[in-house]
């Protein structure tokens, strides 16, 4: 079979430029590599495809030579199809990079403001606590509490009011008001008695006798005197105390005796030292009121209450009831006369049973120097007056004559 020849050229023209011959397969070749290279860019033909340049690969251009060879069309590799594999798609990190996790909610600065405060106001409550605990300790009230159980007779109630009150208000250094103790019941009940203990306590802790003031009306505004100048003395007095207990931040202590021998303007004095307009070294003071006023009402009382247990020590809720009841009535009646009593804390001293002056009697000799005969102090108290009732004996004057009785002996 004859091969398809190309023309020959004039020697002239073939000794100028280079034979067709040989120029015309490399530039097929080239043309194919290139179109292999696009096709292979579109992956429409396979990696392999276009490294052997056959007769069966496609023409790039019609005007080219075209080549006769005895091989079948080339035919391209069958392809099995493959299930692509879904792969999770995994986040990759830079390396460089910290690995972070995503942001939680961000925190309010309020919240850190809110448990600071917390923490502070916990600190200042405990701090506060323990104020409260070294400013009761100060003034030793337990023991205060155990002097007036031992030396004064038949008035337990009136003892342990009488603290309760002294502890709530000793809790703390700075006071809103001051604290008035109305001591009210008749004669020779134990007023004075516990005023002259409460004195004598109050020196001992506060270690200044300058910041306990007793004041006796009779003895220091008698009946000629007059009764200006009473006021003046007492509110200057009293002005001293108060301010030298200021300097040493302590709570002094002013016993006022035979109040219901005090004139209308000594009371008026005492008044006006509560008065939440004065001075706040005013509000931080005790004063102690003992009076006779209101005296026959507790003797009514008693007597009408004879055959139950209330002389006794008031216990339970019918005595707590009692007690209230007695207290409501004398305020009532103290309040008529000046209004001073409107604002103080009233504790009524009721009457002494007999075996409770047969007790006066017997702590009087021991400290006379005598000794303390049981038989010998009923005998004694045998002789003072008694109110009978109920199967009863309740002393009209109290313990006021057992000292003179015992100093006869």
């Amino acid at each position: 079979m004859d091969r398809r020849q190309p023309s020959q050229e004039p020697a002239d023209a073939a000794r100028g430029a280079p034979c067709p011959s040989v120029m015309a397969p490399l530039r097929a070749v080239v043309r194919l590599r290139r179109r292999v290279c696009v096709l292979r860019k579109r992956r429409l033909l396979p990696p392999g495809a276009g490294s052997d340049p056959g007769p069966a690969a496609p023409r790039g251009d019609a005007d080219q030579p075209q080549f006769f060879t005895f091989d079948g069309p080339v035919q391209p590799p069958c392809r099995t199809s493959r299930k692509r594999r879904r792969r999770s798609r995994v986040v990759l990190y830079p390396e460089t990079s910290r690995k972070c996790r995503p942001r939680a909610e961000q925190r309010s600065r309020a919240q850190h403001c809110l448990l600071l405060l917390v923490a502070i106001v916990g600190f200042q409550v405990l701090n506060a606590i323990e104020n409260l605990d070294d400013n009761a300790q100060r003034y030793d009230l337990d023991g205060l509490e155990k002097a007036l159980q031992r030396a004064v007779f038949g008035q337990p109630a009136a003892v342990r009011r009488i603290v309760a009150l002294l502890r709530d208000y000793l809790a703390t250094h700075v006071h809103s008001h001051p604290l008035l103790l109305a001591l009210h019941g008749p004669s020779g009940v134990g007023k004075s008695h516990v005023g002259r203990l409460l004195a004598s306590h109050f020196r001992a802790v506060l270690e200044d006798a300058a910041l306990v003031l007793q004041y006796d009306a009779r003895h220091h505004c008698p009946e000629p005197r007059v009764a200006g100048d009473c006021r003046e003395e007492l509110a200057r007095r009293v002005a001293d105390v108060v301010a030298r207990a200021e300097a040493e931040e302590k709570t002094p202590l002013l016993v006022l005796d035979e109040a219901e021998s005090m004139p209308p303007e000594l009371l008026d004095e005492l008044h006006g030292f509560l008065q939440p307009q004065r001075s706040h070294r005013f509000h931080n003071a005790i004063y102690v009121l003992l009076s006779g006023a209101g005296g026959a009402e507790v003797t009514r009382f008693v007597l009408h209450n004879a055959s139950r247990t209330l002389p006794l020590p008031l216990a339970g809720a019918h005595g707590a009831r009692a007690e209230d009841e007695l207290r409501a009535s004398l305020r009532e009646l103290l309040v008529r006369e000046h209004p001073l009593w409107q604002a103080a804390a009233i504790v009524p001293f009721l009457l002494l049973d007999k075996r409770d002056v047969v007790n006066c009697f017997r702590d009087e000799m021991a400290g006379e120097g005598f000794f303390p005969e049981q038989a010998r102090a009923e005998l004694l108290a045998g002789q003072l007056n008694y109110y009978c009732v109920a199967g009863r004996e309740f002393a009209v004057t109290g313990c006021k004559q057992v000292v003179a009785r015992v100093n006869l002996l």
